[in-house]
């Protein structure tokens, strides 16, 4: 009986909804109304209402744009009998309708997301033993030491851990390639990483052939090992001391607990960070997936395998016969396969590894190509609205997951859609001035409310914008490929730890540049036609604006595609540890300013080194975080500022040993607070006004260096500068 009255309930309230969002109303009545949400709105925001105000807010904005759809179908619509309008005209409603149905499952996902969760550490004398698998393709010996070390070095009783390095570029096939030098690296490398996995105490293993890339790997790895428990860390993702101890401890309490999956921090900034010089100050990129999206996703059971900073139950993976691999996405398609069997997942808001990203622009693009590939097979052979197994809430949390890649599809079209009127004269949006001021533009100041509302502190006004504009034009033909082809894809790896010794444009910058060039003169296009005819200077002077929204954010794309000059790829980390500096048989006492994957800043206090040389051996004692005895690092000192009685000195590592390489994990990935730290020193809300006028000056300021970048390059008449790299997973 409740259950038919709730029933009733939903669906008289869905009817005067649908009543008053259909209920015609005059132009000025729809204009003071929106005025009248968007005030209320603002005022819930400015005082910090959360819980039931925040809900009220948005469903004041749901209603706004639930009226923007109902008059954007029945009155904008050009006739069909015009196809030269209609075509272009629907494609861009198609565009927009997608918008609002992602705006619907992002409100649906994360409109009430989880707190974060407590720390949950094993029960004494309960610890389940864990496989450590840290799959590999073509990874520097340098790097993958560290994550070893780091993994190694893991709290966590010694006699319960198993690290393996999965090797996948030492494979059979690769070591007797009819490719000779192939074969001869593969060799070389193949007993350099048996060598450094004998020195560090961990498993070495590889496979007979490379057969369906990461996933395979890992299936190899469950193979040959018998863990309880398999935490996953890619190559560059080396956790900190208490990883485990934050997550293995929720297994316990539930026995269908498949996965706890952890966020990935980066120490180095995307290449959209670096050319912006936002790292310092502006949340990441990745921060509203893993500090808002996933957890929203947690609150539906639907947080998913990342493909790094996880750990999974085994008896979960041999229900779902391992790690799926019909995908380029494996991580997302296991935690699909393993929710469809009703297994349950966590999430786990805490930074509790350290990674890379791609430096470069190409390699980032080359990384999103294969996340937006991943996706469109997930939906071409895994459809997840019609997964068997799934609940209706992870059903739509999976969909919202993969449909977000669709996005370059509308993006392209709310690109060329202004060009259409300006150049062509085509009316692709039949509406007045008056009615788009009305309907239009509270539409998106609305929009902008609500995902100010939704991800605040952790997506700043206009940035998810910059985001999808320069991926766009580069994602396009790879989700095409996907959708017509999506059996012909193949994993590729990603590059990272890179270096740009020179200051450049990026070899892929070219049509950033065009499409700038074709908005300018669009800008041209409108003066002309307000000055040539006045009696359209309303319709003219909108799709004028839409144009200059579009060209602000080309002009800051121009900065993007600018490469800095940067020859290190990971940012320093502060630590502040006291040590003892020691040169020529002489120990002072110094304190560790700050770490990098390469070196560190050491101040020495009561002694001068002004005349110390470049590449003077030294070395550095300190008591690892973790505890332990104390430990001795070879250095050499790169440079030297003395200021009074202190001597700072720039130091570069230099490892003998096995030893060296577990001091230099623990100097920059023991300590997970510190991540912590860093991401909430960088978290505010500028609010839409400010946030808006930050990027405005940010788009004049990059765009100026953008065209300073293509003059420098059309005058020196050479090819671009390749960047360093080594390709991760």
């Amino acid at each position: 009986m409740q259950k038919a009255r709730s029933i009733i309930v939903w669906f008289l309230v869905s009817m005067l909804v649908l009543a008053l969002v259909t209920l015609p109303v005059s132009l000025q009545t729809q204009l003071i109304a929106s005025v009248t949400v968007v005030t209320i709105m603002a005022v819930i925001k400015i005082t910090h209402a959360q819980g039931t105000w925040r809900l009220i807010a948005l469903a004041f904005g749901t209603a706004i744009v639930m009226r923007y759809v109902y008059w954007r179908t029945t009155s904008t619509l050009p006739p069909l009998n015009q196809p030269e309008n209609f075509i272009p005209g629907f494609l861009l409603y198609l565009a927009e309708i997608y918008s609002v149905m992602m705006l619907a499952l992002s409100l649906f996902v994360v409109a009430t997301p989880l707190p974060s969760r407590p720390s949950r550490a094993a029960t004494k004398g309960k610890f389940p033993h864990v496989d450590v698998f840290v799959p590999s393709y073509n990874e520097e010996t340098e790097l993958l030491a560290n994550t070893l070390s780091a993994a190694k070095a893991m709290d966590y009783p010694i006699d319960k851990l198993d690290v393996w390095l999965l090797d996948d570029g030492g494979t059979t096939q690769k070591r007797t390639s009819s490719k000779v030098l192939e074969a001869q690296a593969a060799t070389i490398r193949h007993h350099e990483l048996q060598q450094l996995c004998s020195d560090l105490g961990v498993h070495y293993l590889t496979r007979d052939r490379n057969e369906h890339a990461k996933a395979g790997n890992l299936n190899n790895g469950l193979r040959n090992s018998k863990g309880e428990l398999i935490a996953v860390f890619d190559a560059d993702h080396a956790p900190a001391h208490d990883f485990l101890i934050e997550t293995v401890g929720y297994f316990e309490d539930d026995a269908k607990l498949a996965l706890v999956q952890t966020p990935h921090f980066f120490l180095n900034p995307d290449p959209v960070e670096r050319n912006l010089r936002t790292f310092e100050k502006m949340p990441s990129e990745n921060e509203m997936f893993y500090g808002i999206i996933q957890r929203g996703l947690d609150k539906w059971n639907a947080a998913f395998f990342c493909g790094s900073a996880a750990v999974l139950r085994r008896r979960a993976l041999d229900d779902t016969a391992g790690f799926s691999g019909v995908s380029i996405t494996e991580d997302c398609e296991t935690a699909l396969a393993l929710h469809g069997r009703g297994w349950n997942s966590v999430y786990v808001d805490k930074p509790l590894i350290a990674g890379l990203q791609p430096a470069t622009f190409a390699s980032f693009i080359s990384q999103r190509s294969r996340w937006a590939q991943g996706m469109m097979q997930i939906l071409r052979f895994r459809f997840p609205l019609l997964k068997r197994g799934l609940t209706i809430p992870q059903r739509l949390c999976y969909m919202s997951s993969a449909l977000f890649w669709l996005f370059p599809f509308p993006r392209m079209m709310f690109l060329l859609a202004p060009l259409f009127y300006l150049f062509f004269d085509l009316e692709i949006f039949t509406a007045s001035g008056g009615e788009f001021l009305a309907y239009t533009f509270a539409y998106m100041l609305v929009n902008l409310m609500m995902q100010n509302y939704l991800y605040g502190s952790f997506r700043w006004p206009w940035i998810s914008e910059l985001y999808e504009y320069v991926q766009t034009v580069h994602l396009l033909p790879a989700v095409v490929s996907a959708i017509v082809n999506p059996r012909k894809l193949s994993f590729r790896v990603t590059a990272k730890d890179e270096s740009i010794s020179v200051s450049r444009l990026s070899e892929i910058s070219r049509p950033f540049f065009v499409i700038f060039a074709v908005q300018l003169a669009a800008v041209a296009m409108t003066i002309y036609k307000i000055y040539a005819e006045p009696y359209k200077a309303d319709v003219t002077l909108v799709v004028g604006a839409w144009n200059i929204i579009n060209l602000v954010l080309a002009g800051c794309a121009l900065g993007v595609v600018s490469e800095r000059s940067e020859r290190t790829a990971s940012r320093r980390v502060k630590v502040n540890r006291r040590c003892e500096f020691g040169v020529n048989g002489r120990w002072s006492p110094a304190s560790i300013e700050d770490v990098s994957v390469h070196g560190a800043r050491i101040n020495v206090f009561g002694v001068r080194l002004d005349d110390l040389p470049v590449d003077t051996p030294a070395e550095i004692r300190f008591r690892p975080y973790s505890g332990g005895y104390e430990g001795t690092l070879p250095l050499v000192v790169r440079n030297t500022t003395v200021t009074g009685e202190v001597s700072a000195l720039g130091c570069r590592y230099m490892p003998r040993s096995a030893d060296d390489h577990r001091l230099i994990a623990d100097l920059i990935f023991a300590n997970s607070d510190q991540w912590t730290q860093f991401q909430l020193s960088r978290r505010h809300n500028p609010g839409i006004l400010r946030g808006t006028v930050w990027f405005l000056g940010l788009s004049f300021y990059q765009m100026s260096r953008g065209i300073v970048y293509l003059f420098r390059s059309l005058g020196k008449h050479r090819e671009f500068d390749e960047p360093a790299k080594v390709a991760v997973r």
